[in-house]
């Protein structure tokens, strides 16, 4: 292609108006905000600036799942446009600060005042949007300083225009108000409640020209223009989350003047210098624009959050200032820890510390290091403790302008906490399914996060501390199961049964056992070794990726993009199509990666697979694109793929260049032939971080076949492997039912072949002096099997207690309607097991219907006196669980022939928020009976009120109680 490549800008650069049309305009032009807009991307193609506060865009959709960042590409109609928005998350939430122009008469009401709009009318680039509305016939240009959001509204000659300010536009607000400072500004602030519970947003709007009508409420302001003279209507509006003074400070500073071409101009020159940071050569102009919008998302977010005087509002709320750093907000780091942060430590080493300096403020005002963090809410969301690997990785490159020794501190305090299941994580090394949902995932993440602290202590020499969190990020070993090769959720040292590795339940976090399969990146090699070596690993590699893509159980959009049951859409697969570098068959990761690159990566509004998840998505395929990828952040290994483009230039905050050519690359030749690194023939299948940072070039020779004699040596691969330290992994119950009617036989098992298994029945902890297990056990009463395990007699293990209940030899159930399988709770049993469901349905220990009733006869196994009938429900709406409407009960005594003996209606509200345990508890008349058949009312549906008004409604019960 053409040569695109003029000199980079940089921001100090200023130009004249009448130079507009002569500047450079790449790789600017090279952005398409549009992609991931369509699909379920959840981008938004407004105007932000590079992890600016505000991101000025259209809003066209008003709420549900491809609504979360208020656009989408198939939508018709513009409420306006608001000040904030999320780009590519799963949830809801901003939109705050609603402009939308009109001309003529409009209604408050209902969104009275929206329009439609043609999509050939809109023009996006950084920094810059633009659209036609056709009811009022007026042109909108959006542009934006880091702070302040710079509107543009040109509207015909003749008729009334006025422009609307709305503040209850998408979330519940708690608290508003808007107040008129003079005839040409307005003021006001915002306290909402959606996915970030508290969300605090204050503002000051300058208009260009002063207003002729004003009704202004705590809601809206309704602002009309005496006088088009032909000429636009500007506004500047500042946002803070401090003050109104803030915001006020925040725009006097950013936009004095009324210069929106200047304005636009600053944001281009802005983004040029960014985008910059690495420069292609020889690229098709399609490949271009899906690089340079992928950069262009990573850097959308995470968010300023000071106003220019530094103040800020802090985790708990208070005013706080800065001091000598920028703090940000927007942090999805079960995402972006993966490849978004790592790509931060070679392009914006200045930003990652202001990110973890961010990270340790919040830490001291909040109590806690940030999980999921939205404008100074916590929200809660996602698994494990993910600032952790961000700071690490930081650290151990070299990135370290924050005290270490309090990033230590506040790392090992998420660590300890009880909560989310990690008090079972400490005590028992791993999660149980039944006292925590999502028990693998979560118990796969805690070792890896475990990792990275490890390795910052030690490199801090901090060995105790090493200790302690090395042996921790081996407790993946617990919830290995050799006999599936699978990691399973253990419910009373059990595995959770029936397993089926393509079911997505709650054992997974928006996964199944498959994506799953291959999350232990701090130790690959380790996980090889339980998989019975190298080969095998590298057959399951192979099974994955070739094995039938239809997944059972809970329907789970983000589960997309799947290649067999590798699952790119969403973010626990991302690192495996790079694992055959670790098994020496470097050619399959490059046959991978290309396919992901050339079918998954789109220049088109559906182009991006998933969610783009606040750059994560978009980072895997810069990584990917320049020829390397980050398998295991904190390791400072990145592993080899297969290049895109000819050459690419990255240009370091350091002054140096990594220069990457790729020779003969096209999309036919994408195997690697060989490599030279800085002059010298290189072949490793992996780069170290300081091969990069410290400069210098890389040259693949790409050619049509795969070159199997490349990077398939021993020391050729990446080294991931935990050599110190090591733990026994718990015994498991391998076979034994633990509720049983006349005998149950019992066996006891161990991932690592070789280890001793003692035990006790009945009685205290088992040491190394108790019983040794030989062989499967009987158990023809109710017993306690303790038991723990050990290598070489010195490496003990955690010990397990499993339970196993006899219960009255003829009671029976027949269940009259199927329960879904992935909430089977143990089985047809489930419901008259003696044991009773816990506080929350996604433990497992409570049985699941959907769209159905629950219809079920207990046989008592002979006559017998009967004077209570009870069944236990659970509701929790947020998920489409609701009470039954009623529950009925007859009774038999010959099986056949049913008397009503009661109801019992629902009198629980289905508004209620959270989780609901209820008894429909029926007292009758002493009565001699054999057979009680419940009949508990589904509702059908989700009711009209209810975000998935008309699917189907789920019933979910525990444990049948007869007196």
């Amino acid at each position: 292609m053409k040569n695109k490549w003029l000199q980079i800008l940089t921001p100090v650069l200023f130009y004249s108006l009448s130079a507009y049309t002569q500047l450079p305009l790449f790789p600017v032009s090279d952005v398409n905000p549009f992609i991931g807009t369509d699909g379920h991307g959840h981008t938004y193609p407004g105007s932000s600036m590079p992890f600016g506060m505000v991101q000025l865009s259209p809003d066209t959709r008003l709420d549900g799942w491809d609504g979360c960042s208020a656009f989408h590409d198939s939508d018709t109609i513009i409420y306006g446009f608001s000040h904030t928005h999320l780009s590519g998350t799963g949830c809801s939430d901003y939109g705050d600060i609603l402009v939308m122009p009109f001309t003529g008469n409009i209604s408050l009401k209902d969104y009275g005042f929206a329009s439609s709009f043609s999509r050939t009318s809109e023009t996006a680039t950084p920094g810059y949007y633009s659209v036609f509305l056709e009811k009022y016939h007026v042109k909108a240009e959006l542009t934006s300083t880091n702070r302040v959001g710079f509107h543009r509204y040109t509207f015909p000659a003749n008729g009334k225009a006025g422009i609307v300010v709305d503040l209850k536009h998408r979330d519940k607000v708690l608290k508003s108000g808007i107040t008129l400072v003079t005839n040409d500004e307005i003021e006001g602030y915002r306290i909402s409640q959606a996915w970030a519970a508290k969300q605090m947003i204050y503002f000051v709007a300058k208009f260009s020209r002063p207003f002729n009508e004003v009704n202004i409420d705590s809601l809206q302001a309704f602002l009309t223009f005496s006088d088009n003279k032909n000429e636009p209507v500007l506004v500047k509006l500042g946002i803070s989350g401090v003050s109104i003074e803030g915001a006020r400070k925040n725009m006097e500073a950013e936009i004095p003047e009324w210069d929106f071409d200047s304005i636009r101009l600053q944001a281009q020159v802005t983004w040029n210098a960014e985008l910059g940071k690495i420069r292609l050569e020889g690229a098709t102009d399609e490949k271009q624009v899906v690089f340079y919008t992928a950069i262009y998302h990573t850097m959308l977010q995470p968010n300023i959050y000071n106003d220019v005087d530094g103040q800020y509002r802090g985790r708990d709320f208070e005013v706080h200032k800065t001091q000598g750093f920028s703090y940000y907000t927007v942090f999805s780091l079960w995402d972006t820890y993966r490849a978004a942060h790592p790509l931060y430590t070679i392009l914006e080493t200045n930003r990652t510390n202001d990110f973890i300096k961010t990270f340790l403020r919040q830490y001291k005002e909040g109590g806690m290091l940030p999980v999921w963090e939205l404008s100074s809410n916590e929200t809660g969301c996602m698994i494990g403790y993910h600032a952790i690997p961000v700071i690490a990785d930081a650290y151990l490159k070299g990135i370290h302008d924050y005290s270490a020794s309090d990033a230590l501190e506040a790392m090992k305090h998420s660590a300890m906490q009880d909560h989310l299941g990690l008090k079972y994580f400490k005590i028992k090394g791993y999660i149980p399914a039944d006292k925590e949902g999502e028990s693998v995932s979560k118990t796969l993440e805690y070792a890896y996060d475990d990792w990275c602290i490890a390795m910052m202590a030690k490199k801090m020499g901090k060995e105790d501390d090493y200790r302690t969190f090395i042996a921790r990020a081996q407790y993946y070993k617990n919830i290995f199961d050799p006999s599936t090769g699978f990691f399973r959720a253990k419910a009373n040292e059990t595995w959770f049964s029936p397993f089926e590795p393509a079911e997505v339940n709650f054992n997974y976090t928006e996964a199944n056992a498959w994506q799953y399969a291959f999350y232990v990146p701090q130790d690959i090699e380790g996980l090889m070794e339980l998989m019975g070596g190298r080969e095998k690993f590298a057959t399951k590699l192979d099974e994955l990726f070739s094995t039938d893509s239809r997944t059972t159980g809970r329907e789970q959009a983000d589960i997309s993009g799947l290649i067999g049951q590798y699952a790119h859409g969403n973010e626990p697969s991302h690192h495996m199509a790079y694992l055959y570098n670790f098994v020496l068959q470097p050619w399959k990761t490059q046959e991978i990666v290309h396919r992901i690159c050339s079918e998954f990566y789109k220049n088109k509004a559906d182009g991006l697979i998933g969610n783009e998840d606040c750059g994560q998505m978009s980072a895997w395929y810069v990584f990917s694109a320049l020829g390397f990828y980050p398998v295991s952040p904190c390791s400072g290994v990145y592993a080899l793929g297969s290049p895109v483009f000819p050459k690419a230039i990255i240009q370091l905050e350091n002054g140096k260049n990594f220069i990457i050519l790729a020779k003969n690359v096209s999309d036919t030749n994408f195997y690697i032939q060989s490599v030279v690194l800085n002059g010298k023939p290189y072949f490793k299948n992996y780069l170290r971080h300081e091969d990069i940072i410290n400069g210098g070039e890389i040259i693949f020779n790409m050619g049509p076949l795969p070159n199997k004699a490349w990077g398939n040596s021993v020391g050729s691969a990446p080294v991931s492997r935990i050599n110190d330290n090591f733990i026994t992994p718990v015994p498991s119950v391998e076979m034994g039912e633990p509720i049983f009617f006349d005998a149950t036989y019992v066996s006891l098992a161990n991932p690592i072949k070789g280890t001793d298994i003692y035990y006790t029945l009945n009685g205290s902890t088992p040491t190394l002096k108790s019983e040794p297990y030989t062989g499967p056990f009987k158990f023809e009463k109710t017993t306690t099997l303790k038991a723990i395990a050990s290598q070489a007699g010195i490496m003990q293990s955690f010990p397990i207690e499993s339970h196993f209940i006899k219960i009255k030899k003829n009671r029976k159930i027949a269940l009259n309607t199927v329960y879904a399988g992935q909430y089977s709770a143990g089985g047809d049993i489930a419901l008259i097991d003696y044991i009773r469901g816990g506080d929350s349905f996604r433990t497992g220990s409570w049985q699941g219907y959907e769209g159905v009733d629950v219809d079920a006869v207990i046989d008592l196994g002979s006559e017998q006196q009967v004077h209570k009938l009870s069944i236990g429900f659970l509701q929790e709406q947020t998920s489409w669980i609701f009470m039954p409407e009623e529950v009925i009960f007859s009774v038999s005594t010959d099986g056949k022939i049913y008397t009503n003996v009661g109801r019992v209606t629902n009198d629980t509200d289905e508004h209620l928020a959270g989780t609901i345990i209820r008894a429909f508890t029926l007292n009758v008349k002493a009565l001699k009976t054999r057979y009680i058949h419940v009949v508990a009312k589904n509702k059908g549906s989700c009711p009209y009120w209810h975000p998935g008004a008309g699917k189907k409604a789920w019933i979910f019960v525990d444990e049948i109680s007869i007196e």
